[in-house]
């Protein structure tokens, strides 16, 4: 294996350990050598990659949004939120990627309680995706606010079902649940 091949493989490794350690002992409470020990790395490669704990979550935010673009555009959509299956497929990708990448969305959170900096990059990544998806609401007759605010009210809606999900449902019926619900939200009647 070739030095960039394996640059790249131990910084997903070392990527990947902080996530399971994200996931368990949260942001806050993992150390560095905590990373690299998770990851089987020495302590002295994690800084070959990141330049610190911060960095690294960064790198794992940049994630995040990629996979969250990837996830949309994987397939062709319809961005209609008059049509209920337009809203349905956000509310999967939403679910979707959340729960793949729920390690690092906590993370964030911890994070931005102890530095502006990460609050202020977390607040940045919400309204990108609040703007982004504000004009698919363009056809909406009747918003209960204006699209930015119906955005994030819808957004904060999932996220907040999202973080305190129940597991006696399967994530099928909870998207339609999520979906009707979103649905009657934004266009004031049931389909």
């Amino acid at each position: 294996m070739n030095r960039k091949a394996q640059a790249a493989e131990t910084a997903a490794a070392l990527k990947s350990a902080a996530k399971r350690l994200f996931a368990t002992r949260g942001y806050l409470n993992t150390k560095i050598t905590d990373i690299t020990t998770e990851a089987g790395r020495a302590a002295g490669s994690f800084y070959n990659h990141f330049a610190s704990k911060e960095e690294l979550l960064e790198a794992l935010l940049a994630d995040l949004d990629a996979a969250s673009d990837d996830e949309v555009a994987r397939e062709e959509h319809n961005a209609d939120f008059t049509d209920p299956a337009a809203v349905r497929f956000h509310v999967a990708v939403y679910w979707k990627v959340f729960h793949e990448h729920e390690a690092t969305i906590r993370a964030l959170r911890q994070a931005s309680l102890v530095s502006e900096e990460f609050e202020r990059k977390l607040n940045e990544s919400v309204r990108r995706q609040i703007t982004e998806l504000a004009g698919h609401l363009g056809s909406v007759a009747k918003l209960p606010a204006p699209p930015g605010v119906a955005m994030a009210m819808m957004l904060a809606f999932i996220d907040g079902f999202a973080q305190t999900r129940r597991d006696d449902l399967p994530d099928e019926d909870i998207i339609e649940a999520l979906t009707r619900f979103v649905y009657r939200g934004l266009n004031g009647f049931d389909y």
